[in-house]
């Protein structure tokens, strides 16, 4: 692979603690949501910087497929749905929903780039065969 970025962000406290890159432009404290038990403070968690990165991720592959195909859009959003389990065998688990919306192309055309959007993605590939991830096109 050739590498075309690093960065790196530090945890420490857990759940309940805090996050930093290294550029200091992420800077935030973590919080556990409340119904897993923790205080439920106005913090995010790693569930949310992960639905983050991977819906922005997602979206910005659609729209590269669609450029490189001359396919002009319009309004273009992913929302991700990240839900934290527990596995059969009390390990924790992750699945992700992608709810994909794009203006400006439909059908067979629309399907091929989300797609390819999904075989380009870093976060697809990360979690492809490991995660389960439903894509639904609005």
């Amino acid at each position: 692979m050739n590498i075309v970025y690093t960065t790196q962000v530090t945890a420490s406290g857990g759940r309940d603690g805090h996050a930093k890159s290294d550029d200091g432009l992420l800077d935030l404290p973590l919080s556990m949501p409340g119904n897993m038990g923790g205080a439920g403070k106005a913090a995010t968690n790693p569930e949310q910087l992960f639905g983050a990165g991977y819906a922005s991720c997602f979206e910005n592959a659609v729209l590269h497929v669609a450029k490189q195909g001359g396919h002009k859009l319009g309004k273009t959003e992913v929302t991700s749905e990240v839900s934290l389990g527990i596995n059969d065998d009390g390990s924790f688990g992750l699945e992700v929903t992608l709810n994909v919306t794009v203006e400006g192309v439909e059908g067979d055309a629309l399907n091929a780039i989300v797609k390819e959007a999904d075989r380009l993605c870093p976060y697809s590939n990360a979690v492809r065969g490991n995660v389960p991830v439903q894509i639904n096109i609005l």
